[in-house]
Formats: C-alpha cells, structure tokens, sequence
C-alpha cells in the first residue's frame, strides 16, 4: 500500500518539531503530571510525611517570560539539588514543583537552599521565591497546590529568596 499524500505539502524536518537543545524543561513533567503524582503522594501521608515546594522563578525587571537558557539552567540547578526520593516537575511556565518526603520545617530549609542557588547562578536579574505547605490527609492535590502557589505568591510579593511555609 502507498504512503498516504502529504495534504500540507510542506515537509517539516524532524528538528523543527523537536525544542531547542537548552531547553530541558520540557523534559520534565508537567501540570497534570503534577496533580496526578501529588494525589498518589497525599494517598500515602498518613505512614509516610512529605512536603510540598512550589519554587517560582523571578526576574529583575519583571517584564516577559524568562529566557530559555535562564529556564535550563534553573532546572539544572534544581534537579542536582534533589535527593534520590524526591519529585520534580513543572507547575507553570516559570514554576517549579518539587515533592520531598520530609516535614514542612525540613522542606522549608530545601527551599531556602534552591532560592540561594538560583540567585548564586550568576544570571543578571534572576531570582526565585518559594511557598512550602506540609501534605495533609484529607486535602485533594487540587487544594494542597492552592495553598503553595498562594504560598509563592506571598513569597512573590515579599522580594527574591523568600519562602513562606504553611504553619497549620
């Protein structure tokens, strides 16, 4: 059987549709990937403790997206970061998740550790804030990311290398 026409007849090359080599953060999951791996996490904290960090990248000048190569390089950073067990992935387009199976106080001081190496990158006008909350039974993945985004967002308004834990 014949190959089916190309009913575009344009012929894009393989690496148009692949990203650019420096961006690593499409490789890591993403919001739904998220929500899916938090709720398996939440099923699972009555035995076994674990926190959430919702880490947002800043920039100086606070207009535009951050630039690719700012994005992989905070992914790096982060991803070196992380012990064996804990979880990475993309909450937004400059956010990152990360699910560690440590208390809030434990993953507070984590957080305070990720802001710090962002900023020690060396990229001009890049920073990064925080919102940590404690994962609860009881609470739905949908409301335990509420709760760290509006976490971050504090830390947002509070200026670079700010984290907000949850206290409850």
């Amino acid at each position: 059987m014949p190959p089916a026409p190309n009913p575009f007849g344009v012929s894009l090359p393989v690496s148009a549709l692949l990203p650019p080599e420096d961006d690593v953060t499409c490789l890591l999951p993403g919001p739904n990937s998220v929500s899916a791996h938090l709720a398996e996490r939440l099923a699972a904290v009555p035995d076994v403790p674990a926190s959430l960090i919702v880490l947002g990248l800043l920039r100086g000048d606070g207009a535009g997206p951050i630039h690719v190569s700012a994005l992989a390089a905070a992914t790096a950073v982060v991803a070196r970061s992380l012990r064996g067990d804990d979880w990475l992935g993309r909450s937004g387009s400059d956010e990152f998740a990360v699910l560690l199976g440590s208390s809030a106080p434990s993953a507070e001081v984590a957080a305070t550790r990720l802001t710090t190496a962002i900023s020690e990158l060396g990229i001009p006008g890049l920073g990064a804030c925080a919102g940590v909350v404690a994962l609860e039974a009881g609470i739905t993945a949908a409301e335990t990311m509420h709760r760290a985004t509006g976490f971050l967002q504090t830390a947002r308004s509070l200026g670079r290398g700010a984290v907000v834990r949850h206290a409850g």
